[in-house]
């Protein structure tokens, strides 16, 4: 189990030291032609909107990486109180659907913790190539947060997250897991349905390619695409 102990305080020379391990990590993960990419989504009340959109867009993850290999995704949320759901793996888009459009948003804090500390289990036992995280608020200690999201970070699993809104703690906090894990940052609003729908695709093609095979996606496609991997090459 990962150990779920807070801080005393805020330690920046092993925050740092974080940074500097991920920033040296190797880019290459292995041809396997199958990619595993954990979807973790805020399920609080203020997310029902977006909620609803994701379920509409999700499925062209799978569509894109078709020519690619094998799309895997699990599926996992907090709402309410202290409720954390963790669904079984799909590999097709109705699959996926099924599980999102049963969830039902409630109000709660955020448990950003918690998607960290599962996506650490998770990979130890089976690889896991990306993390999606979709979000808008940010509740929780952070320097926890930035604790766990180097782990994860020395594991090479980059976390791409989404943030809804332009909340400051949780735009910080947000940046700094990204660069941490190696992965990328990107705001977005209810209006911008294509620019998340884009960006999904982009990291679903990481997540069954590598880098490679998101720089020759990204030639073809928005100038936003290409920022998502300007930032991991920078990572």
């Amino acid at each position: 189990m990962v150990d779920d102990r807070l801080p005393s305080k805020s330690n920046r020379k092993d925050i740092a030291d974080f940074l500097n391990k991920v920033s040296s990590m190797p880019s290459i993960r292995p041809d396997t032609n199958r990619g595993r990419l954990i979807f973790a989504m805020d399920a609080t009340a203020s997310r029902e909107p977006s909620w609803r959109q994701a379920c509409h867009i999700q499925g062209q993850m799978f569509d894109v990486t078709q020519t690619l290999g094998v799309l895997d995704i699990q599926l996992c949320y907090y709402q309410g109180f202290n409720v954390f759901e963790v669904c079984h793996w799909c590999g097709d888009s109705d699959s996926l659907r099924q599980q999102m459009t049963a969830v039902r948003c409630l109000s709660g804090h955020t448990q950003i913790r918690k998607i960290l500390q599962h996506t650490l289990h998770e990979t130890k036992r089976n690889k896991v190539d990306a993390v999606v995280f979709v979000g808008d608020c940010m509740e929780e200690d952070e320097v926890l947060l930035y604790r766990l999201a180097g782990q994860i970070g020395l594991l090479n699993v980059p976390i791409f997250v989404f943030h809804e809104g332009d909340e400051p703690r949780a735009a910080k906090t947000f940046r700094k897991i990204a660069r941490l894990t190696g992965g990328a940052y990107c705001y977005f609003n209810i209006g911008s349905a294509d620019l998340l729908r884009t960006l999904l695709q982009a990291v679903a093609v990481y997540a069954v390619g590598g880098r490679m095979a998101l720089e020759d996606y990204s030639k073809k496609k928005s100038d936003a695409v290409k920022q998502l991997a300007n930032q991991l090459k920078r990572g």
